[in-house]
């Protein structure tokens, strides 16, 4: 196995707004009256090609996400956009890190939009849940207070619903589904691969390590990853047992070019975007009240008083540097400090290496791709240099000959009775007329003989 997985990870931002000096917050009081639906098309089909190409440069997986009301990340149905990434790629994992839970009416449309998901892509969803951040409460009728009982809840209907059986009824505090039992299943099992992103607190860690999902830590310090993937392993040690690396992934946005000063010369402005425009969040809005217990808000104050943690928006790009939000440089600069950074918090997977960063225009977001796959990502990949997942046999026949093969069977036929016939047919042979009217014939003659003498 690789020492390390690398996911191309996108936010689809719109960067064509107003500087931040104009307005309060990026999120949810920005007026849409800035979004051009025309440039907004052209952005669409570059994001989608620069995913679609993560696979031919061989990466372990695309991973997108939900969000509403912004311009930082303009996909509120992720799901869309899988289903396009499912036709336009082959083999590549598709990690849709996540679907809100909390903000869904009915979270049954998750699982079988997910599970229809899995089946159509031969088993490569990634299912991230999440709570959604603060600002999402705004504009989907969702009391915050609320959404941790209401993510629960969501989480274990969804589970239920691709694992047991139906039809079943749930009756829950928030949700009531009369009749579950979606089709199709996924085609994973016993489901697909459940991650949750989080800034670490405390209720999150301890929902992971009860489920053995996998951690994604969105961006953050250095120090402060390494505290909150060191704080599940110790919730996993009290449930008895160790995590296994894999379980831990780090988001950090990774740019790569000929010499570090032509990485930082290119990457600086757009890379700042992130940070300072897109994610330019009042705490009222970020943290509505109701949204974390007071407990978990306590500590996350605590943590970042502690750290001397500036709000994203402040940061300068030398002090995101500095405290690993980011890497920049030279192949041999990103590979040490990749090599380091993983060490360090004990990763197992990082998100936002060699992808697309704000503003930043195609042509470099495929330069930073290349290069990083060509001079990066084999210093931790086996020496065939595949990702994991063209080791692995897929969970599903791509063809009717793998299936029969497989199997050791010729495919089950479909049958059925035609009206007014008690023979069972079958469709692959129903065309044929010797059988179908031959059918119908002894069908007539049967009934026939049924009817009483005083009928005819």
């Amino acid at each position: 196995m690789n020492k390390l997985r690398f996911y191309f990870f996108h936010l689809m931002p719109y960067p064509f707004i107003p500087p931040t000096a104009e307005f309060p917050s990026s999120w949810v009081s920005l007026s849409n009256k800035h979004y051009d639906p025309q440039r907004g098309r052209i952005l669409y089909q570059e994001y989608i090609e620069q995913l679609v190409a993560a696979e031919r440069h061989g990466f372990d997986g695309v991973a997108i996400n939900e969000h509403h009301a912004n311009f930082y990340g303009t996909m509120p149905s992720p799901n869309i956009i899988a289903a396009m990434l499912v036709q336009r790629t082959t083999h590549i994992p598709i990690g849709v890190i996540g679907n809100a839970i909390p903000l869904h009416g009915n979270p049954l449309r998750v699982a079988e939009e997910i599970a229809m998901l899995d089946v159509i892509s031969g088993g490569r969803i990634i299912s991230g849940f999440v709570r959604g951040i603060g600002c999402e409460y705004f504009n989907n009728g969702v009391t915050p207070a609320d959404s941790v009982e209401r993510f629960d809840e969501a989480h274990d209907l969804i589970v239920k619903a691709w694992t047991d059986d139906g039809p079943f009824t749930w009756q829950g505090d928030h949700f009531y589904v009369p009749n579950v039992n979606i089709i199709p299943k996924p085609l994973q099992q016993p489901h697909p691969p459940i991650w949750i992103p989080g800034q670490g607190s405390l209720e999150t860690l301890q929902f992971i390590a009860r489920h053995h999902y996998t951690y994604m830590m969105v961006f953050a310090p250095l120090w402060f990853t390494k505290l909150a993937f060191d704080g599940l392993r110790e919730e996993c040690r009290r449930l008895g047992y160790d995590a296994p690396k894999s379980m831990f992934n780090a988001c950090v946005p990774t740019y790569v070019a000929e010499t570090d000063e032509q990485a930082h010369r290119e990457a600086k402005a757009h890379l700042s975007w992130v940070f300072n425009t897109g994610l330019k969040i009042p705490d009222q809005l970020f943290f509505p009240p109701g949204y974390m217990t007071t407990k978990s808000f306590r500590n996350f104050i605590g943590l970042l008083k502690k750290g001397k943690v500036k709000p994203q928006q402040q940061l300068t790009y030398d002090e995101l540097l500095k405290d690993r939000y980011i890497i920049v440089g030279s192949a041999e600069t990103v590979k040490n400090q990749l090599g380091e950074y993983c060490d360090e918090v004990g990763a197992g997977g990082i998100l936002a290496a060699g992808s697309s960063y704000g503003p930043m225009p195609n042509w470099m977001v495929m330069k930073n791709m290349q290069i990083f796959s060509e001079e990066v990502m084999p210093a931790f990949r086996e020496a065939d240099g595949k990702p994991d997942h063209l080791r692995l046999e897929p969970p599903a026949p791509r063809t009717r000959s793998e299936f029969a093969a497989r199997s050791g069977r010729p495919e089950e036929p479909a049958r059925s009775r035609v009206t007014g016939s008690t023979e069972l047919i079958d469709h692959r042979l129903a065309h044929l007329p010797e059988l179908i009217d031959s059918t119908m014939t002894r069908a007539t003659t049967a009934r026939a003989k049924e009817r009483p003498a005083s009928a005819g």
